[in-house]
């Protein structure tokens, strides 16, 4: 089992990237190999809205957000990190999100999922809103802690302080492994996901 982490952070020695490594770090202790991607420093175009993502398989621009998708079947879990700006989450995590899920969303249903956000003081909450809503509209189960999911600080020093941020990053890794290994239990009672109902679309302009 292989858990994906992306970090929406311009900076490696980041916040985000200090969380999403105590989450790693506990992953391998639960047996769980895992793999944190960078792309807070890569150009990400938004979303297009043209559909052609439907038509070709795959994103129309032709970037991370495709290199990423083509790798979605290895990893059984995911997480995104962001740092909060304006109180709220990374412009380009937000489009790298956008694409991923219009593009490859698919290969994303049912894998347990965990949004995490790094902020000096406010905007935690929103930012944790917004990314847990691509997971629950993509039937992803969301993977809770012991607090909400976030730490605090400017700097990664400022991190290592928060001692509840911390375990609850560590909280975040032992559940997502729970979860992973209960699916796991249950693939091989020949226990699937059901399939949910598709095709129906409501507009409110009559």
């Amino acid at each position: 089992m292989k858990v994906l982490l992306i970090n929406g952070s311009p900076e490696r020695n980041s916040c985000t990237g200090r969380a999403l490594e105590e989450i790693a770090k506990t992953l391998k202790d639960e047996g769980i190999e895992s793999e944190i991607i960078q792309i807070g420093r890569e150009t990400v175009k938004g979303c297009q809205a043209c559909g052609g993502c439907k038509k070709l398989g795959r994103c129309v621009i032709d970037d991370i957000v495709n290199k990423v998708a083509a790798r979605l079947d290895e990893f059984d879990g995911f997480i995104a990190g962001s740092p909060v700006y304006y109180a709220s989450g990374n412009g380009t995590l937000y489009s790298f999100m956008d694409r991923l899920f219009y593009s490859a969303g698919s290969k994303l249903r049912h894998k347990p999922a965990a949004a995490v956000a790094c902020a000096r003081r406010a905007g935690t909450t929103a930012t944790l809103d917004t990314l847990n809503k691509y997971f629950t509209i993509n039937e992803m189960p969301v993977v809770s802690s012991s607090y909400w999911n976030m730490v605090h600080g400017f700097t990664p020093a400022d991190v290592e302080r928060d001692l509840e941020g911390l375990q609850t990053m560590r909280n975040i890794g032992h559940n997502m492994a729970w979860l992973l290994k209960c699916i796991e239990a249950g693939k091989k009672a020949g226990i699937e996901p059901d399939k949910s109902e598709r095709g129906a679309w409501t507009h409110f302009i009559m």
